[in-house]
């Protein structure tokens, strides 16, 4: 027979408060409730978006997860690196600070978090409809590379161009004009050319899903690939060819969100345009072609500004960080007329 306080039952007793001590501890150690309570819908679409990170993170082991995990003490508390940045963005919305279009980005921020911040900006801008009638007029500044027999590829010198594009949805072989250094001259395409991926309208792009796993199926459906280019890379570069047109805020954010859906996008911290303005990137790297695309925003506005083109390795006569493009905008608006500025600037002769 057992004595009193002792055998079994104390031990179980013993193990029951020590089981008890250790719920006290995590609760301590777990953040105190908000005294506010968060609107349904925000809370949702964040809760939805954190779940998702975690549940991609659960897969790879990233070197911002494993500093988390020896800076804390319990393994348990322990969350992915997206998920942590993904928190840390939902602090902020929660409690009143920053914004969609501030500057507070951190470094930790995941290319998934920050397309997604820079579609919520997308989303509340101000995009008046444009009428078939109309031109969207771009004014950038560029250069392309020489590609040479040997491999190598030499920058040619920036050069600024105005462009007016045509919207009309039917078939048509005028599609805009180009005014540079030598002059106006007509766009065409023979035969004709209808409104579309290549030629994507104002009306065309707002025919789009703007479910952002809808939408990519469909890019993926119309893009087609360069020889020796990776497929995924062939729809990151196409919807970066539709970011600089007007269209509708809910399909500018779902193009973004879409983005962030293609495996291998990532965030640059520090990049230059053609314009020389300074932002940060996001960017994908061809693993068959070693060719990297890169799209560049504003810090503060989180506005598009351009996009580059370079080689991630030695490649024949090329070497590793040769630009083969440079694109950046400097101007767009809509206008009634070819050769018509925006802000009144009149017909040009």
């Amino acid at each position: 027979m057992n004595a009193a306080g002792s055998g079994p039952d104390r031990a179980e007793h013993q193990e029951a408060e020590h089981e008890e001590a250790e719920r006290e501890e995590l609760a301590r150690l777990l953040p105190a409730p908000a005294e506010r309570d968060v609107p349904s819908e925000p809370y949702l679409h964040h809760k939805d978006r954190l779940m998702q990170l975690i549940d991609d993170d659960q897969n790879r082991t990233t070197a911002t997860a494993r500093k988390a995990r020896q800076r804390l003490l319990r393994p348990a508390l322990v969350m992915p690196a997206a998920a942590l940045a993904l928190a840390g963005a939902l602090a902020v919305t929660f409690t009143g600070g920053g914004g969609s279009g501030d500057s507070a980005a951190q470094p930790r921020e995941t290319a998934t978090v920050l397309l997604d911040r820079i579609a919520g900006t997308a989303a509340k801008s101000d995009v008046q409809p444009v009428r078939q009638d109309q031109f969207v007029y771009v004014k950038s500044v560029g250069a392309g590379a020489e590609m040479k027999e040997n491999g190598a590829s030499e920058l040619e010198p920036r050069a600024q161009r105005e462009v007016w594009k045509s919207q009309q949805v039917k078939r048509i072989t005028k599609t805009g004009e180009i005014h540079d250094d030598g002059g106006y001259s007509p766009m065409y395409e023979l035969g004709g050319s209808t409104a579309g991926i290549d030629r994507p309208t104002y009306q065309w792009l707002a025919s789009l899903p703007t479910d952002p796993d809808v939408l990519l199926k469909e890019l993926y459906r119309m893009t087609e690939a360069e020889d020796g280019q990776e497929k995924a890379q062939a729809v990151f570069d196409q919807i970066g060819r539709l970011l600089g047109d007007v269209m509708p805020p809910e399909n500018a954010a779902a193009l973004y969100k879409a983005a962030a859906r293609i495996p291998g996008v990532t965030r640059q911290e520090e990049a230059v345009d053609a314009a020389g303005r300074h932002g940060f990137a996001i960017a994908r790297v061809d693993k068959r072609t070693w060719v990297a695309n890169e799209w560049i925003f504003d810090r503060d506005s989180l506005a598009y500004l351009g996009d580059r083109e370079y080689r991630t390795k030695d490649f024949a006569a090329g070497e590793k960080g040769d630009v083969l493009a440079e694109y950046a905008i400097l101007k767009h608006g809509i206008v009634d007329h070819y050769r018509q500025r925006p802000q009144g600037d009149g017909i040009t002769k």
